[in-house]
């Protein structure tokens, strides 16, 4: 049952006297004016230190004149620095606020301030748990990169969000076509190339030919016109063409959306100040064909003068990569002091759990950090590439298989790029060979010292012998 409004001050009554002197002695005020709001959809609850108000705890709504009225009562109780966890996108809009207000705050894991054993849990007491711990400095911040990339980071989500949408309309369509027993998807790769695109519209416009529609195929395809024609031979029911129509024309809709939201990136990778210092974009080294879904602007080009180097020269680093990489940590690495951090805060480095002198797990960190599956997709694409980190990804899939040689390919790219834009210096490819003959002498020198410590002595085989 929920309790009544005016039993709610009894909640947040002062913590008694003999606990606050227990803590106080065993640890040390470090932020004296610290506040802790617990953060909701509908109210934010505020606790402040007991001394800077007769009520240290008050309840504000979520409507932009409340927002700015607590802001206004932290200032005039003389609050510094502000903790608040990132409960789900209600936490913008104050944090934006209260950063404009001149305020430190600190954006929190809700891991962080998980309750202790035994204590109540409520919106109350939440908000007195955080501010307690943010006093003693127990609360450490969450990445965000500046204004300038946040904008970047949220165009970029948007992309993504518009490319997810359009997939789902091509699901659609694979269905109205399998409904007609049309089987295209068996003798075109993608519906939405030239030769599925042209068939689909062709099939709207009213063209019923099996013949005819076959002849529309490109001249690349791989299958003959026969094997075309032969698919295109099915039912033609009005609800099914309905449905193909509507989820053609909502794939088209989102295809435009998307473009539209490529001039707005490229523009605001325009704001960004040049920090190539005049230095020409070196030349690639394979010319590509463009992937679906791929920027509809010279990427690569803007990024470079963004970030001051190529990070296209790394092997599976494609400009829409590079774009998602940079968008979500941005080209300041003095957030983290190492590459050890880095790596850890992207979720690509093993969680060790040791118990009793014996490790219990190294699986890395689950979560949907972008720019971790960005770095994933990119080592699951090194799986034929005939370079050095190529010939690591097939090493490690051999030893450890598939989806533990993509965490490690994938980490291993995320410290090539820390290493890029912390010192600004130019990635230099190794080749394949030169990859193969250093694995091949380090193991050598391990089986040597393998053979020593058994009192063997390793001898190579001469070429005659």
């Amino acid at each position: 049952m929920t309790p009544r409004r005016d039993f709610i001050p009894k909640l947040y009554a002062p913590v008694p006297e003999p606990l606050e002197a227990a803590v106080d002695t065993a640890l040390q005020v470090l932020n004296p004016y610290a506040a802790g709001i617990d953060i909701g959809e509908a109210e934010h609850w505020v606790a402040v230190p007991a001394h800077c108000d007769s009520q240290p705890v008050r309840r504000f709504a979520t409507f932009s004149v409340d927002l700015h009225a607590l802001a206004t009562w932290l200032l005039a109780c003389g609050i510094t620095t502000v903790a608040m966890e990132s409960t789900g996108i209600y936490w913008i809009t104050l944090f934006e606020l209260l950063e404009s207000r001149g305020l430190e705050v600190v954006l929190i894991d809700p891991r962080q301030a998980k309750r202790a054993p035994g204590r109540p849990k409520s919106d109350v007491l939440d908000c007195q748990w955080l501010q307690r711990l943010h006093t003693y400095g127990l609360l450490s911040g969450a990445f965000r990169p500046d204004e300038q990339v946040c904008v970047l980071r949220a165009y970029l989500r948007q992309r993504q969000m518009l490319i997810s949408c359009a997939a789902e309309h091509i699901q659609h369509m694979q269905k109205a076509l399998q409904q007609m027993n049309l089987k295209l998807t068996q003798v075109v790769s993608d519906i939405t190339g030239v030769t599925g695109m042209a068939i689909i519209k062709a099939i709207l416009a009213g063209e019923r030919d099996r013949l005819q529609l076959a002849r529309l195929r490109d001249p690349r395809c791989k299958h003959a016109e026969s094997d075309i024609a032969k698919a295109l031979e099915g039912t033609w029911r009005a609800e099914h063409l309905f449905a193909l129509r509507q989820a053609l024309e909502l794939y088209e809709f989102y295809q435009q959306q998307r473009l539209a939201c490529d001039q707005q990136i490229e523009a605001h990778l325009h704001t960004f100040a040049d920090q190539s210092d005049g230095q020409p974009l070196p030349k690639a080294s394979k010319t590509k064909k463009p992937k679906a879904n791929a920027p509809s602007f010279d990427a690569r080009t803007l990024l470079y003068q963004m970030s001051g180097v190529d990070l296209t020269a790394i092997e599976g680093i494609e400009a829409s990569t590079a774009l998602v990489v940079l968008s979500e940590i941005g080209t300041d690495m003095s957030r983290w002091p190492s590459v050890k951090q880095f790596s850890s805060w992207l979720g690509l480095s093993p969680q060790h759990r040791i118990s009793g002198g014996r490790v219990l797990s190294r699986r890395v960190r689950p979560g949907a950090q972008r720019a971790a599956l960005a770095l994933r997709l990119a080592a699951n694409s090194l799986h034929r590439s005939q370079s050095a980190m190529g010939a690591f990804f097939r090493r490690i899939k051999a030893r450890h298989g598939t989806p533990k040689a993509i965490t490690a390919t994938a980490h291993k790219l995320a410290r090539l790029i820390y290493s890029l834009l912390k010192n600004g210096s130019a990635y230099v490819q190794k080749e394949m060979a030169s990859y193969e003959a250093q694995y091949v002498e380090r193991k050598v020198k391990s089986m040597a010292k393998q053979a020593m410590a058994l009192g063997y002595e390793l001898v190579p085989v001469s070429a005659e012998a």
